[in-house]
């Protein structure tokens, strides 16, 4: 996992695994995997995938990097306690999955929770074989 600072203030973590080291052959078998695993969590709750790809080639002007062959984000939140109103502002989390020509990047925003951002860490590295 590699962590940066996106467009100087989101601090995300992604992970490009390349298409012989991944376990897995195609990003919609990525998105399952996930949903598997959040369906699996004792407090983790999906909410859907978006397909991202879709939505930006479908837009009038919207526009897509001609590298990226594919682009979903699966949305879900842990949620255990909702101890004020900012709280809503970190929720839902998102895990970006994208696939390139030889390579999946996923991707996600550093979770406040040092526990469940390791889950998130956890399933990324269970990706690779």
């Amino acid at each position: 996992m590699q962590k940066s600072i996106f467009l100087e203030r989101y601090p995300i973590y992604s992970l490009e695994i390349n298409k012989e080291e991944s376990k897995f052959e195609t990003l919609d078998a990525i998105v399952t995997y996930l949903e598997e695993q959040i369906a699996k969590h004792p407090i983790a709750k999906f909410i859907t995938t978006f397909n991202h790809y879709e939505h930006t080639t479908g837009l009038e002007n919207g526009e897509v990097a001609e590298n990226i062959k594919d682009a979903k984000n699966v949305i879900f939140c842990f949620g255990p306690k909702l101890p004020n109103p900012q709280m809503l502002a970190v929720r839902p989390r998102s895990i970006g999955v994208v696939e390139m020509e030889n390579s999946f990047v996923v991707s996600f925003l550093e979770a406040p929770n040092e526990k469940f951002h390791d889950t998130m860490e956890k399933w990324t590295k269970e990706l690779l074989k």
